[in-house]
This record gives structure tokens, C-alpha cells and sequence, in this order.
């Protein structure tokens, strides 16, 4: 009876667990850092394309909480360990434990906080000055070091207990993103940009739920739906990924800048970049579309491996109709990949880039730009947790047969 009053629940406890974390970090993004000038933070008019692109990745919106560097390190720790990992089994087959990789992105997360601290520390305002304030600043850097452990410590519990991972952290991101435009501007010139954030979650909607079904032959079925297997690959293969990784990505340029800066103010290339590496810049621009599309190829390469599913192909026995199993099943599958992410990216850096061009052109305010996007990314997540929510429900629905 205990077994079956827990597999009839296993969606309330999800669902009650990831609102313990999503309540925490909320009240997290609203604890300020110590002796911070929270005066100095409350004015959202002088806030740039850039803040509140790196909002859904980072911490609270003026990120000066003890949240304030965000999910922003674990997500590049992440991508950088999967990077090395994809690269080292180009070399060798000796594969690295669950346990050692983990403790590589736990360092290599530390190591992203304590250099992201340095960048934002001299942008902080503080109320104390002369000796104190280094003694005060200090203590921000580890409370903002500590904040993104928590962070990642809650993100990696809640994919383990609760739904959707660090995803939801993201959720709750961008629907702050979303209400700030929504109370700071008139509805006349929110007209534009929301009716393309809802062409583009329409075309969102679109690209998760459909799909390439490719025929697949399984050699244990000897039924009426022998001819009826097939691999699904959606047009949007691995999801809003790329589009959370290109902001992150994006700010790593940005970040060695600031770095930099600070050794060399007044050098002339490291000040052009800063000027030009920015969302109101059409080099800026060009850079971050770029970002997307090899993330998405990248990511879709990585995530469905045309040679893994050909190796598991050769093990099994099962092939894909009309096709030999081995060098010509990978080389389809490689074709069919490259052909479906390169139309995912081409469809979401043509949705991304609308706003910002619009905003060049001086049709929508700069501080509108996010807001498609940030439309489309709340489809896309909503699609995810859907489809989660949708499989823990059929599963508690099963009846035993004892």
C-alpha cells in the first residue's frame, strides 16, 4: 500500500518541492547584498538591452542580491565540462565517472563565480566608504560566490526531486522580465512588440510539437505494428537550450572585457569592443546570432549523436528502413541533423533578430526588445514542463496489477 500511495503522488511531490526551491530563490533574488546602496537600484529607466538580455541567466534584475550572478556560472560550467567531454572522446575511449565530472563542474562553476565577482564588483555602490568598504566588499564577493553554489546546488536537487530543473529558475526570470516592460510603458507602444512576441510563440509552438519521423525496422516486433516504429526528431531538436546558452555565451566576451578594463583602460581595441560588442550594435548583433546558430548545430550534433544512434543501431540489430545499418544509417542521420538545425537556428536567430533590427530602425524603444524573445523562451519552457507534467501524470494513473 506505502508503494502505491507513493507512485499515485509522485507529481504532487514534484510539484511541491520545486515550489519550495522556486519560493527560496525568489526570496534569495530579494535579500541585498550587504551595505549595498539600495537607493542606487531602484531606477529601471537607465537599465540597457544588455541587462535585461543577461536577466534570464542571471539574478535578480539589477543584480545586486546575494543571487545576483544567477544560474549564469553553473550553465557555463556545464557547457564548458560537456565541450571537454565531447573532445576528449575524440581521443580516447576511457570514459570519466558521474562523480569526478561533477566535481570538475563544481570547480570550474567556483572558478567563473570568483571571476564574474571581479567584473561586477567596481559596477556595485555601496553606503560605507574609506576602510570599511573594503572589508564590505569583500564580504559581497562571498555572498555572491556562495549565492551561485546555492543556485547550483538547488538546480541540481531540483532535477533530481522536482520538475524541470534549473529550468524553472529561468521561468521565473523571464516572467520577471516580461512584467517590467508591462508597467513601465503605455500600451500604445507596447503594441508592436507584443504582437510579434505573439507571431514568434506561435512559430515556437510550431517548432516544438513538430516533428521528423523517420521509419525504423525493430527486429523484436513481429506484430500489426511492425511497420508503424519510426525515430522522431522535432524541428527544434534540443530545444530553448541555445537560446539560454547564446546569452550566457554572449556575456563571456563581455566579461574578459570588463577583466581587462581593469588592467588597461584606455586601450583603444579593448574600448572598441566594449562599444561595439553591445545589442545596440549591429556587430554586437551579428555576434550573438552567430553564438545561436553554432549552439544550436552544435548542441543538436551533441545531444542526438548521428554516431551513437548508429553504434546502438549495429548493437540492437534495428535499423532504418531501406538503409544498411553502419556507415550509411550515420551518414543519413548526420545529413538529416545538419538539415534540421540549421533550419532551427535559421527560424530562431530570424526571431531573434526582428526585434533588434527593429530597435536599430527606431521602430520599438531598446528596453521592448526583450520582450518577443522573452515571450517565445515562456512558450518554449511551458512546452518542456508540459510534457513533463503531462508523463508524471500518466505514470501516477497506471493501476498495479497486484
Amino acid at each position: 500500500m506505502g508503494n502505491k500511495e507513493e507512485k499515485e503522488n509522485v507529481l504532487k511531490y514534484k510539484l511541491i518541492y520545486s515550489g519550495i526551491m522556486t519560493l527560496i530563490y525568489v526570496i534569495g533574488k530579494n535579500i541585498p547584498l550587504y551595505r549595498i546602496d539600495i537607493s542606487a537600484y531602484r531606477n529601471t529607466a537607465g537599465l540597457s538591452v544588455e541587462d535585461l538580455l543577461v536577466q534570464s541567466v542571471s539574478g535578480d534584475l539589477f543584480r545586486s542580491s546575494i543571487f545576483a550572478l544567477g544560474i549564469f556560472p553553473s550553465m557555463i560550467s556545464g557547457f564548458l565540462v560537456q565541450i571537454f567531454m565531447a573532445i576528449r572522446g575524440w581521443f580516447t575511449q576511457n570514459g570519466i565517472s558521474p562523480g569526478k565530472s561533477k566535481r570538475i563542474t563544481v570547480v570550474v562553476t567556483l572558478i567563473i563565480a570568483m571571476l564574474q565577482v571581479v567584473s561586477r564588483m567596481p559596477q556595485l555602490k555601496f553606503d560605507v566608504t574609506g576602510e570599511q568598504l573594503n572589508i564590505v566588499k569583500v564580504i559581497a564577493a562571498l555572498e555572491m560566490t556562495t549565492g551561485a553554489m546555492i543556485i547550483m546546488w538547488m538546480a541540481s536537487r531540483n532535477s533530481k526531486y522536482g520538475l524541470g530543473g534549473r529550468m524553472v529558475f529561468m521561468v521565473v526570470n523571464i516572467l520577471e522580465r516580461i512584467s517590467l516592460p508591462l508597467v513601465t510603458h503605455t500600451m500604445r507602444s507596447l503594441v508592436i512588440p507584443l504582437m510579434a512576441g505573439a507571431v514568434m510563440m506561435m512559430i515556437m509552438l510550431v517548432m516544438e510539437n513538430a516533428e521528423k519521423r523517420i521509419p525504423v525496422q525493430r527486429i523484436s516486433i513481429h506484430n500489426i505494428y511492425a511497420n508503424k516504429n519510426y525515430m522522431a526528431i522535432k524541428l527544434n531538436p534540443v530545444g530553448m537550450m541555445p537560446m539560454m546558452f547564446a546569452n550566457a555565451v554572449f556575456m563571456l566576451p563581455g566579461l574578459l572585457i570588463s577583466l581587462l578594463l581593469q588592467f588597461f583602460p584606455y586601450h583603444q581595441g579593448i574600448l572598441w569592443w566594449q562599444e561595439n560588442l553591445s545589442l545596440t550594435k549591429p556587430f554586437g548583433i551579428f555576434i550573438y546570432i552567430v553564438c545561436e546558430y553554432l549552439l544550436t548545430i552544435g548542441f543538436a550534433m551533441l545531444m542526438i549523436s548521428p554516431k551513437d544512434i548508429s553504434e546502438n543501431f549495429l548493437k540492437s540489430g534495428d535499423s532504418i528502413v531501406n538503409l544498411h545499418a553502419g556507415r550509411d544509417t550515420r551518414r543519413y542521420l548526420r545529413g538529416v541533423m545538419w538539415r534540421i538545425s540549421l533550419f532551427s537556428a535559421t527560424v530562431m536567430g530570424l526571431c531573434i533578430s526582428t526585434p533588434m533590427i527593429m530597435q536599430l530602425r527606431g521602430n520599438i524603444d531598446s528596453t521592448l526588445v526583450t520582450l518577443p524573445t522573452s515571450m517565445m523562451l515562456l512558450m518554449g519552457f511551458s512546452c518542456n514542463l508540459y510534457r513533463e507534467i503531462c508523463t508524471l501524470w500518466a505514470y501516477d494513473s497506471c493501476k498495479p496489477l497486484f
